[in-house]
């Protein structure tokens, strides 16, 4: 005897569901058979899916997938910000390597054992420490000036 017609058809179950896309306006799946290869995955649209577990399972696998991929973005950018922040700090040039024009030396310090101008710098609010020795080559004319404004001048004691 032959096959029945009326033999019922074969039921596939879903092992696993492995993405999700919109197709037409139709969310849709791509499904892992159970019993099946990879190469027998399918999309298959949502209505026809009786597999609610499967699908509330993977739709949560996708909100932690996204929320770490978040996390891990605000890290990085995190990161980036505060090695951008530290690279720019040790990146900075100072003193006359900056390229400005010295406008005038506001005070001098030896605390680092060599003597230092804090130099007031053109067009800038900015100052900082320079040595005396590059100051005395680069700007001579303001290390004098400095020097000038702070002699004080003795008058002998008297006539006799």
């Amino acid at each position: 005897m032959g096959k029945d017609k009326d033999e019922p058809q074969e039921e596939y179950s879903v092992e696993k569901v492995l993405q999700k896309r919109i197709r037409g306006g139709k969310v849709e799946y791509y499904l892992k058979w159970k019993g099946y290869s990879d190469a027998d995955n399918t999309w298959e649209p949502e209505e026809n899916l009786d597999c609610p577990e499967l699908i509330a399972a993977f739709e949560e696998s996708q909100r932690k997938k996204e929320a770490a991929a978040a996390e891990a973005k605000k890290r990085k950018t995190t990161e980036a910000l505060d090695t951008s922040k530290s690279k720019k700090k040790s990146d900075r040039k100072e003193g006359f390597d900056r390229g400005l024009l010295p406008e005038r030396i506001i005070g001098a310090t030896d605390t680092s054992g060599e003597l230092m101008f804090l130099m007031k710098w053109k067009d800038t609010d900015e100052a900082d420490l320079v040595p005396a020795k590059q100051a005395n080559v680069k700007c001579p004319q303001i290390v004098i000036q400095f020097y000038e404004e702070r002699l004080t001048w003795h008058s002998s004691g008297g006539d006799k």
